[in-house]
């Protein structure tokens, strides 16, 4: 199968965006990779703004579409991505997987480096909780929740509201990809963008092919 990207390009500055500065470079950088790893890029995104800064629209929706198609995440150089170490690693907690153009096995050797110093921490963590415990358990500390079977499977509204979340949190993200649709590839029907999304290996909500009303509705959903 051949390998799919979603390209994410950032320039610092406005000045940069315009002249093109720094962003043909990238482009350049991806081509490369290209021509000499394979694959394609089915989608990009530009953004003109600090690297110090998470809140960071294109990014978010360059890592939301490549989880929602299953698709590599493609960047010129790391700084382009970020040096904020929470940054790097909370792609790896979402399984989004990424490539840098200058050192393709980043993301299967430092990454993976990162993410066990982070799980050594988790194991300590975990332990010191288990001691302690034990300590409280000694000294005669009731552990647990007392009333936790007369709650057991009756209150199920945390469970609802979960579903919920996790449904509308879906559809927040297969918006910005239809928006993107819409705006950079001028789909404008229905059906053109169901057929773009099932190209691009998109799924619903529960793993199914798109169709024309579930991206009516969908669509309609978004001016309510």
């Amino acid at each position: 199968m051949n390998k799919r990207y979603v390209a994410y390009f950032r320039v610092s500055t406005q000045k940069q965006g315009l002249s093109g500065l720094g962003l043909d470079a990238q482009k350049h950088a991806v081509s490369e990779f290209l021509s000499q790893m394979g694959g394609e890029v089915i989608a990009e995104f530009v953004e003109v703004e600090s690297g110090k800064r998470a809140d960071r629209p294109e990014f978010t929706m360059a890592a939301d579409y490549s989880e929602l198609a299953n698709a590599t995440l493609l960047v010129a150089k790391l700084d382009r991505l970020s040096r904020d170490l929470h940054f790097i690693t909370s792609l790896q907690k979402r399984g989004i997987r990424f490539k840098l153009c200058d050192l393709p096995e980043i993301d299967q050797l430092t990454i993976h480096i990162l993410a066990a110093m982070a799980e050594h921490e988790a194991r300590m963590i975990s332990q010191r909780t288990k001691q302690a415990l034990q300590v409280a358990k000694e000294r005669g500390v009731i552990l647990g929740n007392p009333q936790l079977e007369i709650h057991r499977n009756h209150d199920v509204s945390v469970a609802n509201a979960q579903r919920v979340q996790r449904q509308q949190d879906w559809q927040t993200k297969i918006l910005k990809v239809i928006s993107h649709l819409e705006a950079v590839e001028g789909l404008t029907t229905c059906r053109a963008i169901a057929d773009a999304l099932n190209a691009r290996g998109l799924t619903t909500a529960r793993d199914g092919q798109f169709s024309v009303p579930i991206v009516s509705r969908i669509r309609r959903n978004r001016t309510i």
